[in-house]
């Protein structure tokens, strides 16, 4: 099987079984609103998954209707400048996975992922696995395909990572230590 662009094989079967899914497809994010409204209520963030295999349309709802801080995937929203800039004001971010996108068939191949577009845009993109032992893939990894792939220089890589850690739940203390260590790091040239 072609690696669309992977630089290896996506696992065995995982491909073709979760393409013909496409769990997104028909589920509205409104369905969901009283649960996100009531997890709100008690003090959790709004993250809900839209626009991996779905469109614009599923982001904005979930912005809209779910109250979304921080959006699952998100790669459809680049289908729309209006939302892409929405985004960037806002500085909502989208937790971007690469791997995962080709083995969905979201994008056909890492050529066609939207990841930098979104990036130059201005849009807080951060770099995850999604579902590691289902797609064979680790952070690591991800940052090695957003620089061979998508020609991310090491300096971008470590704003991405900072980015990562900015719009993380974590602790003000621990997202400092973080910040820090990001600061000190000096990329190569």
């Amino acid at each position: 099987m072609e690696d669309a662009g992977l630089g290896r094989a996506p696992p065995a079967g995982g491909d073709r079984r979760l393409r013909a899914r496409r769990p997104e497809i028909g589920v509205a994010r409104g369905t969901f609103t009283a649960q996100f409204a009531a997890a709100r209520a008690e003090g959790l963030h709004s993250l809900p998954h839209a626009g991996e295999t779905t469109g614009p349309e599923t982001v904005w709802s979930a912005l809209r209707e779910l109250r979304a801080e921080r959006i699952g995937h998100g790669i459809g929203a680049a289908g729309d400048p209006d939302l892409v800039a929405h985004l960037a004001r806002e500085r909502i971010p989208l937790e971007v996975c690469p791997t995962s996108n080709v083995c969905t068939g979201a994008v056909g191949s890492l050529g066609d992922h939207p990841f930098v577009e979104l990036l130059r845009a201005g849009v807080p993109v951060t770099l995850n696995t999604d579902d590691p032992g289902m797609f064979g893939c680790d952070l690591t990894g991800e940052y090695l395909v957003a620089h061979e792939a998508f020609g991310l220089s090491a300096a971008e890589l470590v704003g991405v990572a900072r980015t990562g850690v900015e719009a993380s739940y974590c602790p003000e203390p621990l997202r400092g230590r973080l910040l820090a260590e990001l600061d000190a790091a000096e990329p190569p040239a």
